[in-house]
């Protein structure tokens, strides 16, 4: 670094080294107190509908046009823009003689509040809430959309936080990488910047003093963001990243590591446009198939023939592959109107993923039986797997109703640390074992993912959560089960090797995370993963793990 250097520190969420000007992401719109009305309390509530009905069209229509986790969360925030009951309000408060904009802003900040307050889950989504809401009354002002600046150099996107329609709108030949003051590893900001191989720092507190046009050099792997970076430093960073990514060139089929382990590499696989793409990448097959965005912004449940007709896309996609399909993950963040109780006091810890079968046992039944007929025949080696399994009884009943609909491998998702403290009984009442690692590190430290401040008790290699792999890892090999990591930490190559090091048998991610995962268990043996994961579960913290490792690795 320069003399004047100065070196933020943040979380690294997406590897890659970029450097270049700053530029703050575009303010949302600010609503006069003042603004009266332009007409009548029935004509201000059919314009402000009108403008959230345009923000939800826009929204989906971006979406339609994205793959993969872009899309996802785009369709999921145009559902909530689409909410009946948000809409209800907005109206009634048009009709007290409200301007269509502040009735928008005024519904909406009465949404984002309750969710904030419902905490986990919910809390996150009052992020979404405020996206729609600054775009919505961005369109009855008549002023820009907030967002990314339409320029025409490249730049570093600084930002607070970014919602999902800010990350799925980046241009890769224009940002060079993004910083963002709040946010997690699990954050949109990580799950999109890593599908777009966009370097990336999160909770990055010192970020806020820089000024537009400021020259910086962004460290994903690390989490740095240098300030005023010398040339030389620039260029020995790029060169070392270079020479990395042509070294990716050279790694390619299943995954292992250098003395011969297998480590089957898998991808995350959710609302998909173009399956032939996706099923094109160097993997081994799909490690987490999420369906319920078939569920989704419905008013009843697709009917079984629906659901085969869309697993049987996927399963020919991928013959000859392994497809784990995860079943009905509602509740939480991904309400369905036909099942969600709207009274729920704490929808995080109330009636989601697997708990939905409690009140309603025919989507999982016939979820299982419309899996089974397009499992049949298709030539892919497909599995089941249940979210939110919290006891070994509920692994057990789990597996033994797909077993009787004629799916033979039916597993159970460890997200709850109770599963994983009983991994054990849990492994042994059904066939493998998946480690959601995101809801895994949000209920153990009982900390929102959206939480900035909190960052650091999300961070995957906390050693807390990483003993908790450890245990569920033990229990899969003391009984012979396969145990796969689907969640983020799965992508981070560093991190990938301490959990083979645990016992890890699978690792399923973004396609984007492939190579570099592939290239670093190539590059160790499992004796040394196993003692680099040992490494990780001594240090203090998730900090002191994550440089432990690297400078333990580099050393290999």
């Amino acid at each position: 670094m320069n003399s004047t250097s100065t070196q933020l520190a943040g979380i690294g969420v997406s590897p890659g080294i970029a450097s270049g000007p700053v530029e703050w992401l575009a303010p949302p719109p600010v609503v006069p107190h003042d603004l009266a009305p332009a007409g009548d309390p029935e004509a201000e509530a059919r314009i402000a509908g009108e403008a959230v009905a345009a923000t939800a069209d826009d929204l989906e229509a971006r979406s339609s046009s994205l793959v993969g986790p872009s899309a996802d969360v785009l369709a999921a925030q145009a559902m909530m823009a689409r909410d009946p009951v948000l809409g209800d309000r907005i109206a009634e408060l048009a009709g007290e003689g409200l301007a269509a904009a502040v009735a928008v802003a005024m519904a909406f900040d009465e949404f984002r509040e309750q969710l904030a307050a419902a905490g986990g889950y919910m809390a996150e989504r009052a992020a979404d809430l405020a996206d729609i809401r600054n775009r919505a009354v961005a369109r009855l002002l008549g002023v820009p959309m907030p967002g990314v600046p339409d320029l025409d150099y490249p730049f570093v996107l600084l930002a607070g936080d970014l919602s999902p329609a800010d990350t799925v709108n980046l241009d890769p030949a224009h940002v060079l990488a993004i910083v963002t003051e709040h946010g997690g590893p699990t954050s949109h900001t990580a799950i999109i910047s890593k599908s777009l191989g966009l370097p990336a720092v999160v909770g990055c507190a010192g970020v806020r003093a820089l000024a537009t046009g400021t020259i910086v050099m962004v460290d994903g792997a690390e989490g740095v963001v240098i300030v005023d970076p010398a040339a030389a430093l620039v260029n020995e960073r790029l060169g070392r990243l270079a020479a990395r990514r042509a070294a990716l060139t050279g790694v390619s089929g299943p995954g292992r590591t250098s003395d011969g382990m297998p480590v089957q590499l898998l991808i995350n696989l959710g609302r998909e446009r173009d399956l032939g793409v996706v099923a094109a990448a160097d993997a081994e097959g799909v490690g987490l198939y999420r369906t319920e965005f078939l569920f989704l912004e419905r008013h009843d449940a697709p009917t079984v023939e629906e659901q085969r007709v869309a697993y049987s896309e996927v399963f020919h996609a991928f013959a000859g592959r392994k497809v784990v399909v995860r079943t009905l993950d509602a509740g939480a963040d991904k309400p369905l109107r036909f099942v969600t109780q709207p009274d729920e006091p704490n929808p995080a810890l109330g009636v989601r993923g697997l708990r939905t079968s409690r009140l309603f046992p025919d989507l999982l039944d016939g979820q299982l039986r419309a899996i089974a007929r397009a499992a049949s025949g298709s030539g892919t080696d497909v599995w089941v797997m249940a979210p939110m399994v919290s006891t070994a009884g509920e692994a057990a009943a789990f597996a033994a109703q797909a077993h009787s609909h004629g799916v033979p491998v039916a597993g159970a998702m460890i997200e709850v640390p109770a599963a994983a403290l009983q991994a054990s009984a849990v492994a042994a009442a059904c066939d493998f074992l998946s480690l959601g690692t995101n809801d895994l590190a949000q209920y153990t430290f009982a900390a929102d993912r959206m939480a900035g401040e909190l960052a650091d008790l999300l961070d995957p290699w906390q050693p807390a959560l990483l003993e908790l792999i450890r245990l569920t890892a033990d229990a899969g090999r003391a009984s012979g089960r396969p145990v796969g990591v689907c969640g983020e930490a799965a992508s981070d190559p560093l991190l990938a090797l301490v959990l083979v090091g645990f016992g890890v048998t699978s690792l399923s991610m973004a396609t984007t995370s492939l190579p570099e995962v592939r290239l670093a268990l190539s590059q160790h043996s499992l004796a040394e993963c196993q003692a680099l994961a040992a490494m990780a579960l001594r240090a203090p913290d998730g900090k002191a793990g994550r440089e432990t490792v690297r400078t333990a690795s580099a050393k290999v």
